[in-house]
């Protein structure tokens, strides 16, 4: 059994018999790696996968009959790099949640549960890119930004809390950007 699995069941068990209205999957993470042979490739991908998609697919699985009919809400936390590449597997992953949304806003909407994307840029703030990041890639990233700053953590929070709020209802199934027009819509 995967660690995830038993991290999963814990969650499960402590939320038992109570309703829950807003699930926001905000799991994972970039992995580096030597991808020097074969297996160290595969060794990355698996790892990436796991950390970005199944604990979303689990967690998700998991408190699915928990969530209010109608009204429980779904987010999944992508990344820029789903829309745009340059991140290898971690491009890959994230891109992964996209289709994964689409499926579930498809089939849970006629129960009244919507399922949406958060996709951010460059957040600082973050624990993502602490002691990856040099003064360089944080000036190109602002660069690419047309307000031309860095995103904060409680713009993404401000997003999400959209989403599931009552201007969320009808919103389902999409890709919600909150990177300063790093990427445009889609």
């Amino acid at each position: 059994m995967y660690k995830r699995q038993t991290q999963v069941r814990q969650v499960v068990e402590a939320v038992a018999g109570r309703p829950l209205d807003v699930l926001v999957n905000n799991a994972g993470a970039f992995i580096a790696g030597d991808e020097s042979t074969l297996d160290d490739v595969a060794e990355r991908w698996r790892a990436t996968l796991d950390s970005n998609v199944l604990t979303a697919v689990l967690m998700t699985t998991a408190l699915l009959p928990s969530l209010r009919r109608p009204g429980g809400k779904i987010i999944l936390t992508s990344s820029i790099a789903a829309q745009r590449g340059g991140g290898g597997p971690y491009s890959a992953a994230k891109a992964a949640l996209h289709g994964y949304a689409l499926d579930l806003a498809t089939n849970l909407g006629a129960e009244g549960i919507t399922a949406n994307v958060i996709s951010p840029g460059y957040i600082t703030g973050s624990e993502f890119f602490d002691g990856r990041m040099t003064p360089e890639g944080h000036a190109k990233r602002v660069a690419a930004s047309l307000v031309n700053r860095a995103g904060e953590p409680q713009e993404v929070a401000e997003a999400v809390r959209w989403l599931v709020g009552p201007g969320g209802g009808f919103v389902t199934g999409q890709i919600i950007n909150v990177n300063g027009g790093t990427v445009l819509g889609r």
